[in-house]
């Protein structure tokens, strides 16, 4: 992901707002969900996002201390809006534009981090986050494959059950 063309503020504006957007989406799952081990996992990523959301801030502040956050309606850095869009969206759809989201994360951290001189406490954790962002990726990709599992389970075939 090239990030050159982009001020920091916006990339760090951007960051900010993905990862609020993230927990949202993580939290809505976990409260809507009846399986506690599934349940447990939205809540997980939701804290994930909720940590990464507080360091850019702190990131923001250091380096813009005159100003304040303000994010954007919509984010001038192309990252994948994660969204619930439709309270009938099979939660497989979900999980799978939210891999989406967690792999350009990872790109967008590791991108990100170019703009910090190597070495230095910032650009690793940045690369750190990326690392975290392909760990949230797996997750959601094991919940995935068992949700379609599951979905294709219970999939409904008119006259099925119809005998000779």
């Amino acid at each position: 992901m090239d990030l050159n063309s982009f001020d920091l503020e916006d990339l760090i504006l951007a960051a900010i707002k993905s990862e609020v957007e993230s927990r949202n989406v993580y939290s809505k799952l976990a409260r809507q969900t009846k399986n506690g081990l599934l349940k447990d996992k939205m809540k997980f990523l939701a804290g994930e996002e909720l940590k990464h959301m507080q360091f850019m801030e702190d990131v923001y502040k250091n380096n813009f201390p005159d100003k304040k956050i303000k994010l954007p309606r919509e984010s001038p850095v192309p990252l994948p809006e994660l969204t619930i869009s439709d309270e009938d969206i099979p939660l497989s759809k979900v999980l799978g534009s939210a891999m989406e989201a967690e792999q350009s994360a990872h790109d967008y951290y590791k991108s990100l981090s170019k703009r910090f001189p190597e070495d230095t406490k910032l650009n690793n954790i940045l690369l750190y986050f990326a690392d975290m962002e392909l760990g949230h990726y797996k997750i959601l990709e094991i919940e995935k494959e068992s949700m379609e599992r599951f979905e294709e389970d219970d999939v409904y075939w008119p006259m099925v059950h119809v005998g000779p």
